[in-house]
């Protein structure tokens, strides 16, 4: 394992001065490939401090969490680039598939000894792949947490045609040649499309923010073949399938208008779930870490309090 230098904080003004104290940086080999992965550590420890392994979501890498990171200064959050993401390697060898992804929870907690204490944290895609973990490792942590979390099939329901469509898009974007294929998963018009439709802030600052980050980070993806794999994977799975046999304490995080993972699947994911919480964000969608951290981390650590390590 080896640390290496974090670089400056980015975005000042939506990040506190303080985050870029408790940051370190470090990467660990596992199974050939390169991982990077983040700690922030806690101002002050205590007897309620809990060390959190956040997973992020499709596409994402750390930088998204960064807002929740900054409003648990009580807490340590390590959080990975998933494999074929950010600054990490793809997987080499295996399918990036939710199975695969799990197996890299397992490999990255015993590489850094965490242990049955872990609190396990999901957004989006990452909830899919957390909550599988959980489901075929019910003792490697406790309790789970799941942000914006995918309760429903992708493609099903309303959402089904733009799912297809989506799915169209990935598949033409890795058959092309290499040049137009990366152009076309990059092309700064389409990233922005996808931005403005997530973001649901009146906010002038907060919205450019949030388009800044997806610029600079939606296309930090290892190559067009993981990239199309991972999100099969995000298309083909979801919470549900397995949310009977979480048997932990689970925390939804939901946000109101979130039209990726809608708020009445959220609801009938929460009767599934043997020991399930919902939290409601009002006025926000699928961009819960960036637009409400604050609310986020609230119900996080209360959360916490109620089901300590």
């Amino acid at each position: 394992m080896n640390t290496v230098n974090p670089g400056p904080s980015p975005a000042p003004a939506y990040l506190s001065a303080g985050l870029a104290a408790r940051t370190s940086a470090s990467t660990v080999e596992l199974n050939g490939s390169t991982v990077a992965f983040w700690t922030y550590e806690p101002v002050a420890e205590s007897q309620d401090t809990r060390t959190i392994l956040v997973i992020h979501g499709f596409r994402g890498d750390h930088h998204g969490l960064l807002r929740v990171a900054d409003q648990l200064p009580d807490m340590r959050l390590i959080m990975p680039d998933l494999p074929g993401f950010g600054s990490s390697d793809a997987f080499a060898p295996g399918p990036h598939s939710v199975e695969r992804y799990g197996q890299f929870i397992t490999d990255f907690m015993a590489a850094l000894n965490l242990g049955p204490d872990t609190v396990l944290l999901g957004h989006s895609f990452g909830s899919i792949v957390a909550s599988h973990f959980v489901a075929g490792n019910p003792d490697a942590v406790h309790p789970l947490i799941l942000i914006n979390p995918i309760a429903a099939p992708a493609l099903e329901g309303p959402k089904g045609v733009m799912t297809r469509l989506a799915v169209l898009y990935y598949q033409l974007a890795a058959r092309l040649p290499s040049g137009p294929g990366l152009a076309l998963l990059r092309n700064p018009l389409i990233v922005r499309v996808m931005s403005e439709t997530m973001a649901k802030t009146r906010n002038a600052g907060l919205r450019a923010f949030i388009h800044d980050q997806h610029h600079a980070y939606f296309s930090s993806f290892a190559d067009r073949d993981s990239l199309l794999e991972s999100f099969t994977a995000s298309v083909s799975h979801h919470v549900a399938e397995v949310a009977g046999q979480l048997e932990l304490p689970v925390l939804l995080v939901a946000g109101e208008k979130d039209e990726i993972a809608t708020l009445p699947n959220q609801h009938r994911l929460l009767e599934i779930l043997p020991d399930g919480e919902l939290k409601v964000i009002p006025g926000v969608g699928h961009l819960i870490h960036y637009e409400t951290p604050e609310p986020a981390a609230r119900y996080i650590r209360s959360f916490l309090e109620d089901h300590p390590a």
